[in-house]
């Protein structure tokens, strides 16, 4: 005889009726057919790339800044720079033009012989020549001469015998005769408008004409106007 079986254990092999196929213990729901399941792991506590925002007050120091603190920041910068302007104009002389010698030009000019020449005279060393040039094209010949006033403006010589109804209006533009110039020299010298702000003492001769012209005032055009022998 096969020993008592407790009640509630389950025959490992139920044997079925006649002409019946065993029957297995049932062992839960069976998984539904098709691909298995993606089990998703499961979310970390916090997310690697994420950090714990800083205290407000830390963060609000961190990101603003005071007036004064800018004005710091700012003279920090600007100092080094004005003591750099200041050597360069005081020490080397930045804002000091580039002067030239004329001579040349005026002896270029004289050997041509296309007119009589006249140099300037008695000029002190604040008279600064900053340009000289003498050339000869197909309709005469010019020499031009630039200066930086003693005042620190601009004022040029030319004299050249192109015709004057082609000179004037290339060297003073629209400029338009305004009455005669008295000067000591005793010389015909007439005031004329030039371009912009510029104005111009001009003497017109038979084989010649002269130009003082430039945007210094009218006591310096004057007096480069006389100091010409």
């Amino acid at each position: 005889m096969e020993p008592a079986q407790p009640a509630d254990r389950v025959p490992p092999d139920a044997t079925p009726p006649d002409g019946q196929p065993p029957v297995r213990p049932a062992a839960g729901p069976s998984p539904p057919d098709g691909p298995p399941a993606l089990v998703e792991p499961s979310a970390p506590a916090a997310d690697a790339g994420e950090r714990q925002a800083p205290p407000p007050d830390r963060e609000k120091a961190r990101t603003e800044r005071s007036p004064k603190d800018m004005v710091l920041s700012l003279l920090v910068l600007l100092v080094p720079i004005a003591l750099l302007i200041a050597f360069y104009r005081g020490f080397l002389g930045g804002d000091s033009p580039v002067t030239v010698d004329a001579a040349p030009a005026f002896e270029q000019a004289r050997s041509a012989n296309a007119f009589p020449v006249a140099q300037p005279t008695g000029l002190d060393s604040d008279w600064r020549t900053v340009n000289a040039r003498f050339r000869t094209e197909a309709d005469g010949a010019t020499l031009r001469i630039g200066y930086v006033t003693p005042e620190g403006r601009g004022a040029q010589l030319v004299q050249s015998n192109v015709g004057a109804e082609k000179l004037l209006p290339a060297e003073l533009s629209d400029g338009q005769p305004q009455g005669p110039v008295d000067l000591p020299d005793g010389l015909s010298w007439q005031r004329y408008t030039a371009r912009g702000n510029e104005q111009a003492l001009v003497l017109l001769e038979p084989n010649r004409t002269v130009i003082v012209v430039g945007d210094a005032r009218e006591s310096e055009l004057r007096w480069l106007a006389t100091s010409l022998r």
